[in-house]
């Protein structure tokens, strides 16, 4: 399964060419993986952070900047799991544009942590059961 949002790129993304800073990929795809951790892991940030004190912070980050987006476009932003580890994941972030034509690839490794003590831990069985139906390895 693939975890699928749709990003309107507006004004604030933008440099004065018009065309999507790229500091703010950045943004959007941590907001695609806060999405995804709501709406298809069903574990908001708010819970995760607030209530449980845990985060799940980027550790790494490779991107592949492949054409510019443009003011006034849709991107349709694609995560998929490629590596569940004990305390990590690894995703795939795609953002592809009105014509499919893919804009940006990334891969991400993400690491559970607890937010008082800063350090990895296991990721628990219900996320990891959720996680696993984003799959691709």
């Amino acid at each position: 399964m693939i975890f699928t949002a749709e990003l309107p790129i507006r004004f604030a993304h933008c440099d004065p060419a018009g065309i999507v800073f790229y500091p703010r990929y950045f943004e959007m795809m941590n907001s695609v993986v806060e999405d995804w951790c709501s709406q298809g892991l069903e574990c908001s940030f708010h819970e995760m952070h607030i209530k449980c004190g845990i985060g799940l912070p980027t550790v790494h980050l490779e991107t592949d900047f492949i054409k510019p987006a443009e003011l006034g476009e849709s991107l349709l932003a694609e995560l998929v799991v490629t590596k569940l580890g004990k305390t990590s994941v690894e995703l795939q972030i795609y953002f592809n544009g009105p014509q499919q034509d893919m804009r940006l690839k990334a891969k991400l490794v993400l690491v559970m942590m607890d937010l008082k003590t800063r350090k990895a831990i296991a990721i628990s069985d219900e996320l990891r059961t959720a996680m696993l139906k984003y799959c691709n390895i």
